[in-house]
């Protein structure tokens, strides 16, 4: 892992945010020689306008910018610390992505597991975890609401919300592409076009994506294996192909009526996360001395996966005059699977009294998903001291899934075509909404919105776990419904100093529906839940556009608590499961700043500190354990408890920072452009982010976290007279760097980021 410590990371913000106020000072005067910067406009509130103007925290990233970090290959977890307050990750491949936004997520691994982090792509929620990894391309804009946003977008917001608008037809004919060429055979395109088909009243827009890395990493294990694995085998894992397509459809017969028609499709397999087990060694967190392309796997198969994907989306909106009606239908739908070698390490390679030690594979499989969401909004129009929205919302996610354990897989005579099982699980909810703001008085505006929302959960046992010859054991619940109905509300007041300053203050409740954690069935385990979670949220900032609009700083302070917090862990049988804990709390800082000092230097750099703790003086966790002993190191106090497996080891977690809530993020970025006789550009473009202490369990350990993480990226080339088209070299990860972003604790297995992709690519536009 990098040795990358706070004092260095704060020296190399400071002294960027130093040269940035520096050279926007030297040059305030000369208005004429630097171009202002472009306005951002968001719909954090559904309406557009202007990002200085909206009484939210809301991170944005241009879709540019976006496909300069997935250029080599990468997908939305690129976005992890590019946005203050954003954290992103994953133990289950490019299929289940994990989302955090000031310190509050979900490490849970399960295929029916909600987050916090509401996903919401072209108006559309994508709640399922697959879902929710759907690949972003011909993007628009991203813009990252921070805290929670119940009142208008639902619950399980009660940490914030992604919103992905992709770009849209348009009555002009319009057309982008971009592809890159890079390390490990690693290819990305993503395009789209569309126009008019008929002038005024049709028109169309196709996208389309394709990613593909070869396999990298080999699988080095020579011994033998019980479930029919190939090795050792060069290039056995680590790649992947995406194929994804996107056909939108636009038809205004009159002024006043207009529908979005919305088709996609996606095609997707690769790799799975790869765990390499004993890579860390207890008492540290060093991670340097285990090789990034090679693993020695003994089961799994080279941990594969594949899921496809379809949706549709129909956005009416009709236009009264006074006021707006819009109704958005969508359909999703997924199958797929996912396996992998869950021990990381083939178990002849660490024998216990001279026999292989630990064994360990699974598989979860979405046989079927469906979700059906309908929203309706009434909406006012104008830009009067008054305004308001009101709407009400239905959703309906029904899924199968399987899940595998190891003995269904070998083909030896410990096989067993009876260790599975199968789930079904239904969500419904249905909210009603309102907001309205109020212009009091010249620059001081008043926002106020609320919802209610029935949420229930059920999941239904179909199949239980047996042994070889059908007799099941299983003695737990087989069936489990729970019900939450909240309120969800907020009140913000934004008063603006000047046309450049603003002050603003939000006060917001959230709340998580209850979760069934169903699972554990496949252990002969019972169900496990949890209850609504709570949040109440305090945030107050300064949004401000300086030096003619060449300067555009942000900065926010918030405090939230969450009462009855979902959280994931291990029981005393070593059984992943669900439990509410009393409380955790969190406070911090955001920051957010770009420049444009002079016509062609454009620069920003974004900031984040944060706090969180968890408080439940009851509260305990399983630790890091392996034939009853504890391999790692635990620096919380123990508590022992006596097994009919042998001793389980519980660790007491009160005053624990939360998992995947780095105490600071920081990340800069800059592009200088030199102007060329021909009317082109040279350009040179470059990102840099670090992370500090990240812990990655409930526990503390010595072992299991993360500290000065940075990554960095680079960018040369050059772009044509008009900016008909771009061609350049560029390298994401430059430096190679071999973070640790996740752990198997059992194993001391590590997760490591991507590898550095050094590359070219090509863009250009209609």
């Amino acid at each position: 892992m990098a040795k990358f410590h706070f004092g260095r990371s704060a020296l190399l913000l400071s002294t960027a945010l130093g040269a940035l106020a520096s050279t926007g000072a030297a040059h305030a005067q000369d208005a004429a020689a630097g171009g202002a910067l472009d306005e951002i406009v968001v719909t954090a509130e559904r309406r557009s306008e202007n990002l200085q103007n909206v009484p939210v925290s809301v991170g944005v990233v241009q879709g540019d910018a976006l496909r300069n970090l997935t250029s080599g290959g990468g997908d939305i977890l690129e976005l992890a610390a590019r946005v203050p307050g954003l954290y992103a990750e994953t133990t289950t491949g490019r299929i289940f992505p994990r989302f955090y936004i000031r310190g509050l997520g979900n490490i849970d691994f399960y295929l029916g597991a909600s987050q916090p982090v509401s996903i919401i792509q072209d108006d559309v929620v994508l709640e399922h975890v697959v879902l929710k990894s759907n690949p972003v391309f011909d993007v628009n804009q991203v813009e990252v609401l921070r805290g929670p946003q119940g009142s208008l977008f639902g619950r399980n917001t009660t940490a914030g919300i992604i919103k992905f608008d992709t770009i849209r037809p348009t009555m002009d004919w319009q057309g982008r592409a971009s592809a890159s060429y890079g390390s490990y055979n690693t290819v990305t395109f993503d395009g789209g076009i569309g126009g008019p088909i008929v002038a005024d009243k049709l028109a169309f827009r196709v996208s389309a994506l394709y990613q593909h890395r070869d396999d990298w990493v080999d699988n080095v294990y020579s011994g033998a294996s019980a479930d029919g694995t190939v090795s050792p085998k060069k290039d056995a894992m680590g790649g992947f192909n995406e194929k994804d397509v996107r056909v939108q459809l636009l038809m205004t017969p009159n002024d006043t009526l207009s529908m979005l028609t919305s088709f996609h499709y996606r095609d997707y397999d690769g790799t799975s996360t790869i765990f390499h087990r004993g890579a860390l060694v207890k008492g540290s967190n060093s991670v340097s001395a285990e090789p990034r392309t090679r693993i020695a796997l003994d089961e799994a198969h080279n941990n594969p996966q594949a899921y496809k994907t379809y949706g549709a989306s129909e956005n009416i909106a009709l236009d009264f005059g006074p006021v707006t009606l819009t109704s958005i239908t969508a359909y999703e739908t997924t199958k797929g699977y996912s396996r992998g070698d869950t021990d990381g390490g083939a178990a002849a390679n660490f024998p216990v009294g001279g026999v292989p030690n630990g064994f360990g594979q699974s598989q979860g499989n979405v046989r079927d998903l469906d979700q059906l969401t309908q929203e309706v909004r009434l909406a006012s129009n104008g830009n009067s001291a008054f305004k308001w929205q009101v709407g009400g919302m239905v959703f309906d996610s029904r899924d199968v899934t399987d899940f595998y354990q190891r003995a269904y897989f070998l083909t030896t005579a410990a096989h067993n075509p009876n260790n599975w099982v199968r789930l079904r699980n239904v969500n419904t909810s249905w909210a009603f909404f309102g907001q309205a703001s109020y212009e009091i008085v010249p620059g001081l505006t008043l926002t106020a919105g609320g919802r209610y929302t029935e949420d229930k959960k059920s999941t239904r046992l179909v199949r239980a776990t047996a042994n070889a010859a059908g007799l099941s054991t299983y003695g737990g619940r087989r069936y489990v419904k729970l019900k939450g109905d909240e309120p969800s509300w907020d009140v913000s007041l934004l008063y603006a100093l000047s046309p450049e300053v603003s002050l603003y203050a939000r006060v917001a409740r959230g709340f998580r529906g209850p979760t069934i954690q169903g699972r554990s069935a496949v252990f002969n385990s019972d169900f496990t839940t949890a209850d609504s979670e709570t949040i109440m949220s305090y945030e107050g900032g300064i949004k401000t556009s300086l030096l003619d609009n060449r300067v555009r700083f942000n900065l926010t302070g918030f405090a939230w608590k969450v009462k009855d917090i979902q959280l994931n862990g291990n029981d005393i049988n070593g059984n992943g499961v669900l439990f509410n804990a009393k409380a955790a709390k969190a406070y911090g800082l955001e920051a957010d700043l770009e420049a444009r000092p002079f016509e062609n230097l454009t620069l920003s750099a974004g900031l984040s500190l944060l706090h969180t703790e968890i408080d439940d003086a009851n509260a305990e966790a399983q630790v890091c354990a392996l034939n009853g002993a504890v391999v790692c190191t635990v620096e919380n106090s123990l508590r022992t408890v006596s097994t009919a497996f042998g001793p389980v080891y519980l660790a007491k977690i009160d005053g624990n920072p939360l998992p995947n809530a780095p105490k600071y993020t920081a990340n800069i970025a800059a592009r200088y452009d030199l102007p060329l006789g021909n009317g082109g550009k040279a350009f040179i473009a470059t990102d840099w982010n670090i992370q500090g202490y990240t812990n990655f369990v409930l526990y503390k350990t010595k072992e299991f976290y993360s500290k000065g993480d940075f990554e960095g990226g680079l960018k040369i080339g050059y772009t044509a007279p008009g900016g008909r088209y771009e061609i350049a070299a560029f390298a994401r990860n430059i430096t190679n760097e071999k973070n640790l972003k996740g752990v198997i604790e059992n194993y001391m297995a590590a997760v490591f980021n991507e590898p550095r992709i050094i590359g070219v690519s090509l863009s250009g536009k209609l």
